[in-house]
Formats: structure tokens, sequence, C-alpha cells
């Protein structure tokens, strides 16, 4: 039984504002969790001490194995990812580090889509490569290519539920089960999503990422990462993590639940801002092409109807006629900004942040252009928001 099955009659909207806090047993308890800062616990004697190291008792003891803080997340996140476990760490990237070196070994192959976010390009790129693992790139849209790039020492498929920059949409349910069917894992990076959006476990993924940045904590104060899996799977990650000492801080961790608990309510507002953009945007004349799920004539229009039919999260991309003119315009209201997910619309530039690690020759392939501009749309008033497009455009 995993966390969510426990609140299965509850919406997500709910459990994201109740999740993971639980009740401490005194006469009244404090509405919000407080900060635990200490970085070392003491106890009464041996037993006590040794039931907390060996997991027998769970109970905080040192900084770098987990605060309250970090564990009232996990939970939280177990229940809204629908997992058996959860693992924060300190960055998005150290998650993901950490859940693929739980399970590979020299010698292991990683198949995943090229289209992933460019650190984590890096990361399998030139990082695998030195410990002997091995890695090859693929249209993970393209189920054909997927399956015969899976190899006998296969351990990981690796996708983005909503790729990054350019808002492709991999059929989850489908890749899960060509990796099960090759004795492989699948993992899915769901920060442009969230579980408010999509719930990749529900459709077979078994490795799922986070960074908390983005979506989960949604207003550009927290940072971290995020692994929901099997209690195994999260088990075999922790042990990575403390070694290469990845810890979440308990400030960090704090933030994000306060975040968390509107997960729902902003995630309605962003997809449908960001539908509201693409429809506009789509339309202009100045606009040479418009990246959104929400759009007819987007290649996997129809698979993101099924896998996503609350919305698809505030997301876009468009190349725009004279990029650099368009920032400008939008100075002042609109900033451009290397992240995203914020509650208030940014604009970012792929080409020299988010996918600056590729080759230029990788990014062109890819289509991410010098004139390609990322849009985070917010959830401001939506007849203010296409006020400013507009203006700038025109």
């Amino acid at each position: 039984m995993t966390p969510a099955d426990k609140h299965a009659d509850y919406d997500l909207t709910t459990l994201a504002a109740r999740a993971g806090e639980e009740a401490r047993p005194n006469a009244s308890v404090p509405l919000v969790e407080p900060i635990y800062q200490s970085t070392v616990y003491a106890f009464a004697d041996l037993d006590a001490l040794d039931g907390a190291m060996s997991g027998a008792e769970p109970a905080a003891f040192y900084y770098r194995n987990g605060t309250p803080n970090a564990a009232t997340l996990e939970r939280a996140l177990a229940v809204l990812e629908g997992t058996e476990a959860t693992l924060v760490a300190a960055s998005g990237m150290a998650a993901i580090s950490a859940a693929f070196l739980g399970v590979l070994k020299t010698g292991d192959h990683v198949v995943t889509d090229a289209r992933v976010y460019g650190v984590t390009y890096a990361l399998l790129a030139e990082e695998f490569p030195r410990l002997g693992i091995e890695v090859s790139f693929v249209d993970a849209c393209d189920l054909s290519e997927v399956e015969a790039a899976l190899r006998p020492n296969t351990k990981i498929v690796h996708v983005e539920s909503l790729t990054n920059p350019l808002l492709t949409v991999p059929d989850v349910p489908a890749l899960a089960k060509l990796a099960h069917n090759h004795g492989a894992l699948l993992s899915v990076d769901n920060t442009f999503a969230s579980p408010a959006v999509f719930r990749p476990a529900l459709h077979g993924a078994d490795l799922i990422t986070h960074s908390v940045s983005k979506y989960l904590s949604g207003h550009s104060t927290a940072f971290g990462g995020v692994l929901c899996a099997s209690a195994e799977l999260v088990a075999l990650a922790r042990t990575r993590l403390l070694r290469l000492g990845g810890t979440m801080s308990a400030f960090d961790a704090w933030m994000t639940m306060q975040g968390l608990k509107t997960l729902g309510l902003r995630m309605r507002a962003h997809s449908g801002n960001a539908q509201a953009v693409a429809d506009v945007l789509v339309n202009h004349p100045r606009v040479k092409a418009v990246y959104h799920p929400g759009l007819s004539d987007h290649p996997q229009f129809h698979l993101a109807m099924d896998l996503y039919p609350h919305g698809f999260g505030g997301m876009l991309a468009a190349d725009i006629e004279d990029a650099p003119a368009f920032v400008k315009a939008l100075a002042g209201r609109i900033p451009l900004a290397p992240s995203l997910a914020d509650v208030i619309t940014t604009l970012s530039w792929p080409w020299g942040t988010s996918h600056r690690a590729l080759p230029e020759a990788e990014r062109q392939r890819l289509g991410i252009t010098p004139g390609l501009l990322r849009i985070s749309v917010g959830i401001e008033d939506i007849e203010d928001l296409l006020g400013d497009f507009e203006t700038a455009l025109d």
C-alpha cells in the first residue's frame, strides 16, 4: 500500500494542502511545522541511539541523514505521486544522480530521450561514460527507435513527462511496458508537469524525479530535488545520496512544504493561462511557431489529451520574430529569468541557459534555436497577461 492509498477519496488539491504534516502528541501543536535547524540530536540512552541509527525507530540524529522537515516533505510527496516512498535531495540533479547510481553499475546501459534538460544530458553524455556506463540517446516519442536501442544490459529508460523546452509528450504507459518487457526501469522527470497535472507512477513509471524549485514550491525561494519510487529503490538511492553528501536543508524542505499546500490551485491557474497564451500567440503574425500540447497541431496532441485531461501546466515555447526586441519590449513587466514555474510569468532563453551544455549542432537538431523563448506562464489575471504579450509583439 502506498501512502496515497490511505487518502484515495481525496482530490489532489486536498492532499497537497494536508499531506505530510502529522499531529504531534501534545495538548496543542503548531499548525505549521517549525523549522528544525539543529544539526544533531541527543538520545537518552544507547538503545535509543541504536534504534535511530539502525532505522528500527525512525528518529532524526544527524543533519546529513535527514531532518524532520525533510521527512515531512517526503511523506507529502509520496502521497501526491502515489509511491511507496520518497527521497528529497539538495537539488534536482542530486535526486536524478542518486536515483540512477542506486541502480546502475559499470557495464550497464541507459536509454534516454535526447530532449532531456541540458544538465541531465551532460550527466549522461559526459559523466556516466567515465564510470563505464553506456548511454544511448533516442527520440523517445518513436517507440520503435527506443526498442531498437534496448540491450540485455539496459537498466533504465529515462524521459521527461513534458520535455524542456519544446513540450513533446512521450507515451509513458507504452514506454513503461516496453522497458519492463526488457527488464529495465522507466525513469520520468516530472518537473514540468507536477503531480497535480500528471502522476507517472499510475502509468507504470518506476523512478519519478522533480526539481522542487519549480512547481512544487512555486515561489523561487526553495531549492532541492525529489525522487519518488518504491521503498527498495528509494533505499538504494538514499545510500548513494548520503555518501555523496547531497542532503536537502531543513529550511528548503520547510519552504517547499509552504508552497506545496497550494499546488492544486496554482496548477489550475497555470494550465488555464498557458493555454490562453498559446492560443493567442499561435495566431500572431510575428510568432513563427508555438509549442504547447493543447494546440491541435502539436504532434502528440491526442496522446496529450488522454494523459493530461486536466491541463498541461504553465509551460510553452515560442519562436518569436526578433526575439531580442521582444524580450526588451516586455522588460519591466515579464522578466527574463533562467528558471521556471514561479507564480509570475517569466521568459527564458534555452539556447543560452538550460541547454547551453549541449553541442550547438545538437541544439539545432533538437529544434532549440537562438530565437526560441521558453515561457513560464504564471497565475496573473489572463487579460493582463495577454495585454502584455500583444503590446510587446505589436
